[in-house]
């Protein structure tokens, strides 16, 4: 009876994974399928990504669900290891992972100008309050006789 309990067990064992892989395979590679075929056609990257990542959403399942970034690197692994299958792709891949310097470089460019708007409109405000602080001065150094035009 244990021997048979053992032999269930090391049978799940091997048998789990395999079942559990199988889908993320087939599910990767019809997205690359999906992606590369429809790129060929003629669409256009967006409409091709959101066809093929929810394809791999989809089969995916569970609780968790695929990041866009790992959907990205499952297409090309799928892509460079089936390279005979979608030679025609592999100049498609690019759009996939967009060059993250270059992201990067634009971001902080639009938080330097962000900062610079901000230290414009903080001037402004600066400028404005002493503006008003000197006529505030002003108005309380002349009272109305002295702008009377007729007293000598």
């Amino acid at each position: 009876m244990k021997r048979f309990k053992k032999l269930i067990l090391l049978a799940l064992g091997i048998f789990t994974p395999l079942t559990l892989t199988t889908p993320k395979v087939n599910a990767s590679s019809f997205g690359a399928d999906i992606f590369c075929t429809m790129r060929d056609g003629g669409n256009d990257h967006e409409s091709s990504w959101e066809a093929a990542y929810s394809y791999i959403k989809k089969q995916k399942g569970g609780l968790f669900k695929v990041s866009p970034k790992n959907a990205a690197a499952q297409i090309t692994e799928t892509v460079i290891r089936e390279r005979e299958k979608f030679s025609y792709c592999v100049e498609y891949l690019d759009n996939l992972h967009p060059n993250r310097k270059l992201i990067r470089a634009l971001e902080k460019e639009e938080k330097r100008k962000e900062k610079e708007a901000q230290d414009r409109e903080n001037k402004k405000i600066k400028l404005e309050k002493e503006l008003e602080e000197t006529n505030k001065e002003i108005s309380e150094e002349f009272t109305d006789e002295t702008f009377d035009r007729y007293s000598y």
